[in-house]
This record gives C-alpha cells, structure tokens and sequence, in this order.
C-alpha cells in the first residue's frame, strides 16, 4: 500500500480550509501527521503550513536563549514548552506557538507563547490563544516586539497590548530586541549575559 503525502505548500503560504467540524479536523490532522507541516484550527477553519526556514528559526532560538538566560538568572522555577500542542474541543481551537514557557511549577498550561511572524493571514492567533487561556502572547515581526497580556472585564477574556511585560516584569526590552537584532548568535548572547550580570 502507497501512502499519499500531503502536496508541498508554496514558501510563505499557507493553505485555509473552512467549515470543518471538530471530528472532521481530527480526521485531517491525522492524515497530515507527518514532518514539515504545521497545523491549527480555529471556529471550523483549518489552517496549514509548512515548517518555516533558516530565518525563522534563528530567530526562534535566539528569542527562546535570551530568554532562558534572563529567567535562569532572574530566578524563575520554569519549563521550556516548545511548540507545544495546545487544544479545547468545546473552544474549537488547536493552536501550536513557535515557543512557549510555564513560567511557576504549578503551571497547567503554559503563561507565555511566542510567535514568530513573517507573513500576514490565517486564523486569528490572539483569538486561539485567548481560548486557550494563555496568560501573554509576544509577537516579533519586521524587527518589533508586541506584548499582549490576557485581562478580564465583567467575565469577558481579552488581550490588551502592553509595553511591559507581566509575566517576565523586570526583563529590559529594548536590550532584549537590540540581542536578537544581532549578525552574531554568539556576540548577542555574550552581550545579554554580560549587560545582566552588571
């Protein structure tokens, strides 16, 4: 028996398919289990994409050292989590960060979820991440960070954009994008390391 792959997706692109049930999703999610894809789901819509590239990823890494390094000397008790599968039937929402952290040992789901972001479109991130119950959301796109942090008005979820974060209060922001804006991964690293410990 032939097994059938999934066609390869254009570079940047994804592929959007609506009106699908939860069990229809569970269907196709297993079909396309397999190396390369990513996939989400949000309000009967289906969302696939290949694994980014070189440039993504070393971003992702960068992000993910720095902040590692910031919260092993600042004292946090955290787990790295990854990419993570993050699912809820009854939200309808499947949703996988390019990074994410339990920040406390008593963590059931993760506090912080990173989303590297080279093209535009899709399900609404913020929107899956909110159902989810995912107490921040950082965004890095075209060089910037975005903080969202997840608020609560009259039992009404919602994310407000912050210029501080939360969830990791004291970490300095703009010595942290100037380290990922860096050519060297080492250099950006020695420097974060050196400007902490000063």
């Amino acid at each position: 028996m032939t097994l059938a792959t999934a066609p390869p997706i254009p570079p940047e692109n994804r592929l959007l398919f609506k009106g699908l049930t939860w069990r229809e999703f569970k269907v196709v999610e297993q079909l396309l289990d397999q190396p390369g894809y990513r996939i989400s789901f949000l309000d009967g819509t289906l969302e696939i994409h290949q694994m980014p590239g070189e440039l993504h990823e070393t971003i992702k890494k960068r992000i993910a050292a720095l902040l590692e390094i910031y919260l092993l000397m600042a004292g946090f008790d955290f787990k790295p989590t990854g990419s993570m599968t993050l699912e809820n039937e009854a939200s309808s929402v499947k949703r996988e960060a390019d990074e994410s952290y339990k920040l406390t040992p008593n963590s059931k789901r993760p506090d912080l979820a990173i989303e590297i972001v080279f093209s535009s479109g899709g399900i609404d991130k913020l929107e899956a991440y909110k159902r989810l119950k995912i107490a921040e959301v950082w965004f890095w796109e075209d060089g910037v960070l975005e903080l969202y942090h997840l608020r609560d008005r009259n039992n009404e979820a919602f994310y407000e954009k912050i210029n501080v974060s939360k969830a990791v209060a004291e970490i300095d922001l703009d010595l942290f994008c100037r380290c990922i804006l860096m050519d060297n991964h080492v250099e950006a690293i020695k420097t974060f390391q050196r400007a902490l410990s000063s």
